[in-house]
């Protein structure tokens, strides 16, 4: 079965559709079944491993990793999810998605190895693509790899790899249903990434008690922001120095948003955790931080009107999101394209971006988990919104943008966000602004 599967999927598509139909539930907590296959199949990656986890600020986090260490000369490997246009973009190897054909051969070898076990072991997509990427990795030569996780830490695919050095970013409540209903459950399943004897980066101002109390449990060399290290600056530079080192001068990392300097100085404490495997340069440090780029994190597009993709999918990121928008400056109007999976607490979403937003654009998304937008539009309905607000219900996010740009002004702003689905969508089609510039639709 598992030879002729092998042969017979030639296209990344079609081992794609494939992985979606293995496994009776979308997400299956637990890390036997990806170990029995991960054993199966000798990974081993040869590098040191930075792995992050956390609710909000893993992506940033990764990507101010790998261009930190880029620009130190090495060559790195970055594993996210999910992606916004195209699957190739969760796996860049030297900075660059990875090309279909490497990753076809990979996911031939995942089938083959759970195949071999008997009964053969079945996997979710997820942990199948996980696998199929760890393995592309793994003969790719690298120097470092950078692992996201996709969803907790203790039970997370990612996790069948032993990190040299964790980092927790923001913890706050997300999949409340598989994770825990409270900060303490959900950081006891984060902190699940450390390891003995090794790094454990917190850059949580505010940690969860339960992820202090693992690091010492099983003996990890946790870093606390505050106490191991500490960020500092003002509007023109800012400054790190934790456990004897000291860099100052630095530039503002090129991601905007007021909470990426607490990233930057968990990122700067793991690779000072790691120098003596991966020693970089002061200038590496200040060029990645000034060069770091990430699509759907508070990106603004150029043109008029103004418009902002963000990924914020939860209240915590909605919240950072709104207080990010609130120092942009005035704008006449503020125009949300909004549509978000149905496990989120977009009641909540909706409470903290509402006194910001003049005008609703809800929108369906191509998928069965996602909130349909009518239910979107009830909600905000029952909300204790403003009452010059609108709001109007699209089939899907392309045409709630044409639908915003045809309302907005030049001086305006548009922000599209939610789910990577929501952003996603407005990526792939491209940003010329369609009807604010008069031009045909892509």
């Amino acid at each position: 079965m598992g030879a002729l599967m092998t042969q017979e999927f030639r296209q990344l598509d079609q081992w794609l559709k494939h992985c979606e139909g293995l496994h009776p539930v979308t997400i299956d907590m637990g890390l036997e079944r990806v170990r029995r296959v991960a054993q199966a199949l000798g990974l081993h990656l040869g590098c040191p491993v930075i792995t992050v986890a956390g609710t909000n600020g893993k992506g940033s986090s990764c990507a101010m990793l790998e261009a930190i260490l880029r620009h130190s000369g090495y060559r790195t490997g970055v594993y996210t999810s999910p992606h916004l246009v195209r699957f190739e973009e969760r796996l860049r190897i030297d900075g660059q998605a990875v090309e279909e054909d490497p990753l076809v051969a990979a996911f031939a070898r995942v089938e083959a190895a759970r195949t071999q076990i008997q009964p053969p072991v079945t996997l979710t997509y997820f942990e199948f693509t996980t696998l199929a990427i760890l393995d592309v990795m793994r003969h790719a030569k690298l120097d470092v790899v950078i692992l996201e996780v996709g969803l907790g830490g203790r039970l997370d695919a990612v996790n069948v790899v032993d990190a040299d050095c964790a980092i927790i970013t923001s913890i706050d409540l997300d999949h409340t249903a598989l994770l825990g209903n409270d900060r303490e459950t959900i950081g006891r399943e984060k902190a699940g990434i450390m390891r003995t004897g090794k790094a454990a980066i917190v850059s949580d101002p505010v940690p969860p008690q339960s992820v202090i109390d693992h690091a010492r449990e099983i003996g990890a060399d946790i870093w606390r922001v505050g106490l191991d290290f500490n960020v500092q600056g003002d509007k023109q530079q800012w400054a790190w120095a934790g456990r004897g080192r000291r860099f100052s001068g630095l530039a503002y990392p090129a991601l905007r948003g007021a909470n990426q300097l607490v990233n930057a100085g968990g990122v700067i404490a793991a690779l000072m955790a790691l120098r003596d495997r991966l020693p970089i340069t002061a200038q590496a440090l200040r060029d990645g931080m000034a060069t770091v780029d990430l699509p759907g994190r508070f990106q603004i597009v150029p043109g008029q009107p103004a418009m902002i993709l963000d990924v914020a999918h939860n209240p915590h990121a909605a919240a950072t999101l709104a207080l990010n928008l609130d120092a942009m400056g005035f704008f006449p109007r503020t125009h949300a394209v909004f549509g978000v999976m149905a496990d989120k607490d977009f009641h909540s979403i909706l409470s903290r971006m509402g006194a910001l937003m003049d005008a609703w654009y809800f929108t369906d998304l191509p998928t069965s988990r996602a909130l349909p937008a009518q239910q979107l539009f009830e909600a905000w309905q029952r909300s204790a919104k403003r009452a010059d607000t609108v709001a109007s219900v699209h089939a899907s996010p392309t045409q709630a943008l044409d639908a915003a740009l045809a309302q907005a002004d030049p001086a305006d702003r548009i922000v599209v966000f939610g789910s990577f689905y929501t952003v996603g969508a407005v990526l792939e089609r491209g940003l010329p602004r369609m009807q604010a510039q008069h031009l045909p639709s892509a």
